[in-house]
């Protein structure tokens, strides 16, 4: 199974960090912040990954070159150059699934600007739900933060994905279907609330998991002893 790890946008809420770099690649310790994710893909076994890239998109040629090494196979699918050219979720979903899946197969997908220790092979393991059409996308989503404390949906008791309020955030991890996306052309779209119109189930992590969002939220990460226990893992050969 292949990765989307998203990392198109700009991170304006922490401007002027990203004035000059894009917020994936923010530093973390000794690492970037996209680093995490591409260290979660390796844990999981995964070794081929696809980046979205748009804004500042020449700072990111470096990184398939650097993880070739560790085994992982990275493809950048170019949005554009600037900020206006980036897809948002759903679009930059659509215009790299042909890097991704031969229609069929199911992939994941990951913002790669937050940071977590989800096992992503929780995730893998929703392969022949979405291959054989029982479910069409599969979530992770987590206890609600400070910052959304209106949360994103809520379960019915009989496990049923409930959309809306609730006590859960989506936690920006998902494994999806390609199937629901044939029909659409690469323009400009997020993937919420678009995707509720299908079959979606979850999971709740309860572990780390942060949403870099704003400035006390990075500074808050680059203090958290787990940053340094990734940054080690993620320079392992």
């Amino acid at each position: 199974m292949k990765a989307l790890i998203l990392a198109a946008g700009r991170g304006c809420r922490l401007r002027p960090l990203t004035d000059t770099t894009p917020k994936p690649l923010l530093p973390v310790s000794d690492f970037r912040l996209c680093d995490w994710q591409l260290a979660a893909c390796l844990r999981a076994g995964i070794t081929d990954v696809v980046m979205n890239t748009a804004y500042l998109s020449s700072a990111f040629e470096s990184i398939p070159a650097e993880y070739a090494a560790k085994g992982l196979r990275i493809v950048l699918s170019r949005e554009g150059t600037t900020q206006s050219d980036a897809l948002e979720t759903l679009g930059g979903i659509v215009k790299a699934l042909p890097l991704l899946t031969d229609g069929t197969e199911p992939f994941l997908v990951l913002a790669g600007d937050i940071a977590h220790d989800f096992d992503l092979r929780l995730l893998i393991r929703k392969r022949r739900d979405l291959i054989v059409g029982d479910i069409d996308a599969s979530l992770v989503v987590v206890p609600n933060p400070s910052y959304h404390t209106s949360g994103d949906l809520d379960f019915a008791p009989d496990g049923r994905v409930l959309p809306g309020t609730g006590p859960y955030t989506y936690a920006c991890l998902a494994v999806v279907s390609p199937r629901i996306f044939n029909r659409l052309e690469p323009v400009r779209a997020k993937l919420f609330p678009w995707l509720w119109q299908f079959r979606v189930t979850a999971q709740i992590h309860r572990g780390f998991w942060s949403n870099v969002g704003d400035a006390a939220e990075y500074e808050a990460l680059c203090g958290n002893r787990k940053a340094f226990f990734f940054a080690k893992f993620s320079q392992q050969g």
